[in-house]
């Protein structure tokens, strides 16, 4: 079975989750959880590096490439194999959770970053790449998963600096069809580039999938699994209410500000540009605000936020303490020892 494929690409935190729910609420399309599959297939050692695999991925690298070298087809014969295993989950997926639906989509944030790797397996796929201002992407991203801190989010993952400019390459190159939407667009105006998106990927417009909240309640074809564990279940369509609220945020913290600002002057200002963002507009939101800006308030603490505050300050207390960190090892080794079959 080699179903039609359809992915959503665009950094954490820029409202994939949402599209995917709106795309999902319609009667072809049969989203889901975010499974991951793509990333790991595309580190095996041809395509690039496995810095942290259980193997020499230097000497595995050169092995495979010469014996791929070798196949009938060469490279082609290797992107048709990760192709079948791609097509063989990806179908036996849509078989038992796509009642009848004709097109698969997979949204999984860090396919961003492998997006020629994608190119070349999925040749014939749907893109929809969305872009978000990267501000307020990663004040989203902060404040999600590590309290705030500013700083241990951007250590742990530079979103700016990485997705940036892998997006912005995807949307320069002209080899691969995709539609690019801003995430200010589809939330201010969801039936008009929702409309686009269907008509590009080839499906009728069905203006009720916008409303995802219901089409949830009612079955949805949802799945669960990975996903925005936060924001968007608090909403059942598109909504504005994130669009600046970063801005409240920079206005009262120096530090964040700074941080911000050399992270963006890493960037390709043409890479800015090419997402949708241009430099020369991207602190706009800010002086619109002007003084007299107050601190946002924290947000209410949930079982989740609880747990990503804990998970941050073990991470910071290991990186600081030797011995924390040999405590924490033991322990490991302690629960391996007891849940060993």
């Amino acid at each position: 079975m080699k179903p039609k494929m359809l992915f959503v690409i665009g950094a954490p935190r820029s409202g994939t989750t949402m599209l995917e729910r709106m795309l999902s609420a319609h009667s072809m399309v049969q989203g889901g959880p975010e499974p991951h599959l793509l990333t790991p297939l595309a580190h095996l050692g041809v395509w690039a590096k496995v810095d942290k695999a259980p193997y020499d991925h230097i000497l595995a690298a050169q092995a495979q490439k010469g014996f791929v070298a070798q196949l009938p087809r060469g490279e082609a014969d290797y992107w048709d194999a990760c192709r079948a295993y791609c097509d063989t989950l990806y179908g036996r997926y849509m078989e038992a959770c796509g009642e009848g639906r004709a097109i698969c989509l997979d949204k999984t944030p860090a396919y961003a970053l492998i997006l020629p790797f994608m190119q070349k397996v999925f040749p014939d796929g749907k893109f929809v790449v969305l872009t978000r201002h990267p501000i307020a992407m990663f004040s989203s991203f902060a404040n999600s998963f590590f309290d705030g801190d500013y700083r241990v989010a951007n250590e742990h993952n530079p979103l700016i600096n990485r997705y940036v400019p892998a997006l912005a390459a995807f949307l320069r190159q002209t080899d691969t069809p995709y539609v690019h939407v801003r995430y200010e667009d589809l939330v201010k105006d969801p039936e008009t580039h929702f409309q686009r998106i269907c008509e590009y990927i080839g499906i009728p417009y069905e203006a009720e999938a916008i409303d995802y909240g219901k089409a949830d309640g009612d079955g949805g074809g949802k799945v669960k699994g990975l996903g925005d564990p936060i924001g968007v279940g608090q909403h059942t369509r598109p909504t504005t209410a994130s669009v600046k609220k970063w801005v409240a945020e920079l206005a009262t913290d120096a530090e964040k500000r700074k941080l911000i600002e050399r992270a963006l002057a890493a960037v390709d200002p043409a890479d800015l540009e090419m997402i949708g963002y241009p430099p020369a507009k991207i602190w706009k939101p800010l002086e619109e605000a002007g003084d007299g800006v107050a601190a946002p308030k924290p947000p209410k603490l949930d079982r989740y936020r609880i747990e990503r505050r804990l998970i941050v300050r073990l991470r910071g207390a290991a990186r600081r303490s030797g011995a924390f960190r040999r405590l924490l090892e033991k322990g490991r080794l302690a629960c391996d020892v007891l849940l060993r079959e």
